[in-house]
């Protein structure tokens, strides 16, 4: 019941309308007998400062940032996770004396995600198809994690050296650029983890797929493709045809908003309970 004690969460973002986010934490909320709501709030180009300085005005608990806003945020909080500022990227804020503290559970949620699906990353040999804001995140995580080589294809080899020097000049010579179509000079006696990064293949282009060769997905042991709609895209498919494990970025969306609950309400969602809210989402 809503009353003079609730608290309220939400998210900001433009647009809001589809997002899953409510059912996450609101299904949260009312397991833990906890008095919050969380509402999704369309913030229009320009405002996003007024947005955040409005949230806290308005005692908001906490709030969620997705596109296109994640970096957008950032000169606006008080305080950055030292995560968040790596990676350059805030999804998550959390309230505090006299404003938001900026955190990025994307990237903690993709490895409780993993974690859960039981594939491991310490010492394993990573590729990242893609060199965008997410592949970036992805590699920083990967090396935190203690992966072995990470190599990050893309179209232009321009852009994967940025990513590789900028995550190599916190962990070390780590990461490798290469053209997407060059894939075929990885070491073919080698098996990998892929890690889908880019949005080729959401709906409603669900053909679409970064590579569409099937020896390129017989180095594949394990497929992670970040997007979850649709729940199983042809990256997943091809992986699947090829002998390997394939799964797609629902748990990470699922993740992600539990260590964002977790921040805000400073409880402990059990992992029974994550695995009634991901049914809860309807994916």
């Amino acid at each position: 019941m809503i009353d003079g004690y609730t608290r309220t969460c939400g998210l900001l973002g433009n647009p809001v309308e589809h997002t899953l986010s409510p059912a996450i934490h609101n299904f949260l909320a009312s397991r833990t007998q906890t008095n919050l709501v969380y509402v999704p709030f369309h913030v229009p180009e320009g405002l996003v400062q007024d947005a955040v300085r409005g949230a806290y005005a308005l005692n908001l608990l906490g709030v969620n940032v997705t596109v296109p806003y994640k970096s957008e945020v950032i000169p606006f909080l008080k305080e950055l996770d030292p995560l968040a500022e790596r990676i350059g990227a805030v999804n998550t804020l959390v309230r505090t004396e006299g404003g938001f503290k900026g955190y990025n559970t994307d990237m903690p949620g993709l490895y409780r995600a993993m974690c859960s699906d039981q594939v491991p990353i310490a010492g394993e040999k990573i590729l990242i198809l893609g060199a965008g804001g997410v592949a970036r995140a992805v590699a920083i995580l990967m090396a935190e994690k203690k992966a072995g080589k990470i190599y990050v294809l893309n179209r232009t080899l321009e852009r994967a050296k940025q990513v590789a020097d900028e995550v190599n000049a916190f962990y070390g010579e780590v990461v490798f650029p290469m053209m997407l179509s060059d894939y075929g000079k990885l070491p073919s006696d080698e098996r990998y983890l892929a890690i889908q990064a880019t949005s080729v293949g959401m709906y409603p282009n669900v053909e679409d797929v970064i590579i569409g060769d099937e020896a390129f997905y017989q180095r594949i042991h394990t497929g992670y493709d970040l997007i979850f709609n649709p729940a199983e895209t042809r990256f997943m498919k091809l992986v699947k045809e090829q002998g390997g494990k394939a799964y797609n970025g629902a748990k990470m969306l699922l993740y992600q908003g539990i260590i964002a609950y977790e921040y805000w309400t400073g409880k402990t969602i059990s992992e029974e309970l994550a695995e009634q809210t991901y049914h809860e989402m309807g994916i």
